[in-house]
């Protein structure tokens, strides 16, 4: 049963620049490209003193009306109870996320899957899409649920089926993107299962994300990335700068990647900028890990 009322509902469409439709696979498909576009990878609620929990109730209302993000736990979470009041079959599931040494036990966890099923094509019969809002620079659209090379934008991406190994499906990343590959099981989960990771990811001093400012925002040519003052656009029109004032942080942060700063004050800004500023020199003196 669809936990969204139906204001709420239509405020989050509303944030992706869409109207309520029935379900279909070009629907599902306009539904994440809205969501990668318009509703960015952000960690800057940790940056802020915010702590926020995994909980979908929440996830959503930040979205919907506070014009905020998040990272896979919010993302995508807030993604699945969206099609679920649209009418779609979702299922959540763990994932970890890995770097170039491949996937481990430990970092399942780490990251939130969505599968939509019911949803046959010429191409899919099963009717099993992979959807991921959470992953910022990865998929624009969804993908099959089927082994194969799949291209978009600037990324070339493997889609494995990994039985007896840490997940039963793993998404090789291209080598231009920001993570090595994210593995995940088949079983459906729930968001309570995300809760520890989400504690030691949002507040422990050796996370990254504690450690240095991520927001990223996928197109369909590529991505824009910000972490701690760095500026990239991967893909089409590439290039990277660095943020030198307050002010270029914070114009950056609305106008770029459509975060509403509004709630936060000229001293909150001037704090977010001096602890942005101290962990990006920090990030550069370490050689950027």
């Amino acid at each position: 049963m669809a936990r969204i009322a139906a204001p709420e509902r239509d405020a989050y469409l509303a944030r992706l620049g869409l109207e309520a439709e029935p379900p279909s696979v070009a629907a599902l498909f306009r539904i994440h490209r809205a969501h990668v576009e318009r509703v960015p990878y952000e960690t800057l609620w940790i940056h802020l003193g915010e702590r926020w929990g995994v909980g979908v109730g929440e996830s959503v209302a930040r979205i919907a009306s506070q014009r905020r993000g998040g990272y896979c736990f919010h993302l995508n979470g807030a993604l699945g109870e969206l099609l679920r009041a649209l009418g779609y079959d979702v299922r959540t599931h763990v994932g970890g996320v890995h770097g170039p040494g491949g996937a481990t036990d430990a970092e399942m966890t780490n990251h939130l899957v969505l599968t939509v099923w019911g949803m046959p094509t010429d191409a899919n019969p099963d009717g099993t899409w992979y959807v991921d809002a959470g992953l910022g620079d990865a998929l624009h659209e969804p993908l099959p649920l089927l082994a194969g090379p799949y291209d978009q934008g600037p990324f070339h991406l493997l889609l494995h089926e990994t039985p007896g190994e840490v997940g039963d499906w793993h998404l090789t990343h291209d080598p231009a993107g920001g993570f090595a590959g994210m593995a995940w099981r088949s079983a459906p989960a729930e968001t309570d299962a995300f809760a520890a990771q989400h504690a030691w990811l949002s507040t422990s001093p050796e996370s990254g994300f504690v450690k240095v400012l991520t927001v990223q925002r996928r197109d369909a040519t590529g991505v824009d990335i910000l972490r701690g003052l760095t500026l990239a656009r991967v893909g089409d029109g590439a290039a990277e700068s660095t943020l030198a004032t307050r002010d270029e942080l914070t114009d950056v942060l609305g106008d770029l990647f459509g975060l509403d700063l509004g709630p936060v004050d000229r001293n909150g800004r001037q704090t977010l900028w001096a602890k942005v500023h101290a962990a990006h020199e920090a990030w550069e003196a370490a050689g950027r890990p």
